[in-house]
């Protein structure tokens, strides 16, 4: 029989979560769709990304938006856990990839390092295992994600 997983809520117990993931700017990859662009011209950047249940957004720091080209197109009120808030940038369009599965995100530009959100999770479709420090499919979708429409 399959090993049962125990699977995190909001909160991360001791421990912390990291997921290698492929950043890319949206509108190059859309450019080297239409061979407009090389897909060699892409700018991407990988990062050992920190999943944070507790954060809904994904957050990116400013040289990783530098690294990929992405404009601001507004701004956000951020709220941290311990409850100061800031106005922060938000970015244009960028895909995530996470082992096979990839989405399309904005992201909130704070911080040191790249944060994996709630949006990105529910996204994708992948769960957080606990016990063995990692992301893994939904058992229920195994193959692909599925997005709850209703």
């Amino acid at each position: 029989m399959g090993q049962k997983l125990k699977f995190c809520s909001r909160v991360v117990p001791v421990g912390e979560v990291r997921v290698k993931i492929v950043l890319a700017n949206a509108m190059d990859q859309a450019l080297a769709r239409r061979k407009k662009l090389s897909v060699h011209q892409v700018r991407t950047y990988e990062a050992d990304a920190l999943v944070d249940t507790g954060a809904v957004a994904m957050v990116i720091p400013p040289h990783v938006q530098q690294k990929l080209g992405l404009l601001t197109t507004g701004h956000r009120m951020a709220e941290y856990a311990d409850g100061r808030k800031e106005v922060v940038d938000v970015t244009e369009p960028f895909s995530i990839r996470i082992s096979d599965r990839e989405t399309i995100e904005e992201a909130l530009v704070l911080g040191a390092e790249v944060l994996v959100g709630q949006t990105v999770l529910a996204k994708t479709d992948l769960l957080v295992d606990c016990a063995n420090q990692r992301l893994v499919p939904n058992p229920a979708h195994p193959d692909q994600p599925v997005t709850k429409i209703k």
